[in-house]
């Protein structure tokens, strides 16, 4: 299984805001911190933000941010509905499918099943849960360290259990 780079941006794009939460910032920030294309991230900003995971402004003073608490942004929906536009196989694409053993084969019910579970399981986390108290991400993605978004390493590790 592998997630499509667009589903990839767009959790780095959300990371990126989730640690300068209640700040505006420009994609260019966010495409140098991330080592992302400018034109990929463009279209994957406008994406979030028709989704309505970002608010985004034009011109001087421009740029993005979250449109919810992180709390509230769950990665499984976001996987979702950056996923939705690409099956995972042949067999969940009525429009496309050419497969003869449709029918007969039942490996696209297991198929179901596990992406299920997959999905089942990232509902359980949220933008919150990636960042609160990474301190490695906040390093990486803070563009006002000396305002100090807070990181308590002693918690760091407990987070990620």
């Amino acid at each position: 299984m592998r997630l499509t780079l667009r589903t990839n941006l767009a959790a780095r794009v959300l990371m990126f805001c989730g640690v300068n939460t209640d700040q505006t910032v420009r994609s260019s920030e966010i495409a140098e911190a991330t080592n992302a294309s400018g034109n990929h991230l463009s279209q994957v900003i406008h994406k979030l933000q028709q989704f309505g995971y970002v608010e985004t402004r034009r011109g001087r003073g421009g740029g993005l941010m979250l449109a919810r608490k992180p709390e509230a942004i769950s990665i499984g929906a976001l996987f979702r509905d950056f996923e939705a536009e690409v099956p995972f196989t042949e067999c969940f694409d009525a429009a496309n499918n050419n497969c003869p053993l449709i029918e007969t084969c039942r490996l696209n019910t297991y198929i179901k099943k596990a992406l299920d579970a997959f999905y089942s399981e990232l509902d359980e986390v949220t933008l919150a849960d990636l960042v609160k108290d990474n301190c490695g991400l906040i390093e990486l993605l803070d563009l006002n360290p000396a305002n100090g978004v807070s990181c308590d390493r002693s918690r760091q590790a407990s987070a990620a259990e």
